[in-house]
């Protein structure tokens, strides 16, 4: 994390890896969101990538045994370490920016939609890769694409899992800005700073306001997620997605 006065810059740092999630990742990323929570000094808060990728989603190699052999637990994966990250940045009383730098796939794009204003570089993209390992979307997904486009587009996501480019994102209101990958840097450096020399207690006013309206079953709906992961995570298609992933083939999926 890097502080400059009241804002506070979280940089997820496994580049050799697109930053994809890690059971280390997760706990310092939920570690250093509960003290910017909890720090008053801080009055807004930034998320982005370190090197190519903002987060590649879950990082299959890392688990990918359990995952081939049925024995994955997903549920307490995204009860432990994804559902707390979320429920954090959604409550905390302060402006939270995700700064996509690059590409946001699965829980990935889970992240960076949980943010209050999301800017993305034009190089960007987006994809709900879940259904290519025979998996739904979880860690807020499945709440967080809808509220911003709506049933149409979240179903082509979900169940295409086909990439949206940046400019595209912005235009359906996926995200609020696509911006120049030369100018993305200082652009959202300055989104930053505003937030954090602006009116706290209003932003936090408007959080509070919005997640009412929108979020406000959003526990239950992440139990619901988790769940319907647990079920799909001893499926066939499941290890077959993995399997084929690791090999860099297609999958043929039985539907079983």
């Amino acid at each position: 994390m890097y502080r400059d006065g009241a804002a506070a810059k979280i940089v997820l740092n496994r580049p050799a890896r697109m930053n994809a999630w890690s059971n280390g990742l997760s706990a310092d990323l939920l570690a250093v969101l509960c003290e910017v929570a909890d720090d008053d000094g801080v009055r807004a808060v930034m998320i982005t990538g370190a090197g190519r990728a903002f987060c590649a989603g879950a990082d299959l190699k890392e688990s990918a045994g359990d995952a081939l052999e049925g024995k994955l637990d997903t549920y307490q994966v995204l009860t432990q370490w994804y559902h707390p990250i979320v429920t954090t940045i959604r409550q905390m009383p302060k402006p939270v920016v995700t700064a996509v730098n690059g590409p946001a796939a699965g829980a990935g794009l889970s992240l960076a939609l949980a943010g209050d204003l999301v800017a993305a570089a034009e190089s960007a993209y987006f994809t709900l890769a879940f259904a290519g390992i025979g998996l739904v979307p979880d860690g807020g997904a499945s709440l967080f694409v809808p509220s911003r486009v709506g049933f149409a587009r979240a179903a082509e996501m979900a169940m295409l899992g086909e990439a949206v480019p940046a400019a595209k994102a912005a235009d359906w209101g996926l995200i609020n800005f696509a911006w120049p990958d030369a100018e993305f840097a200082e652009r959202s450096g300055q989104l930053l700073r505003r937030l954090a020399d602006g009116p706290t207690l209003s932003y936090a006013g408007s959080k509070r306001e919005l997640n009412h309206w929108l979020y406000h079953r959003m526990q239950e709906h992440l139990e619901f997620e988790a769940s319907t992961q647990r079920d799909l995570a001893t499926s066939a298609d499941f290890a077959e997605g993995v399997s084929a992933f690791l090999h860099k083939r297609p999958a043929r999926f039985t539907g079983k």
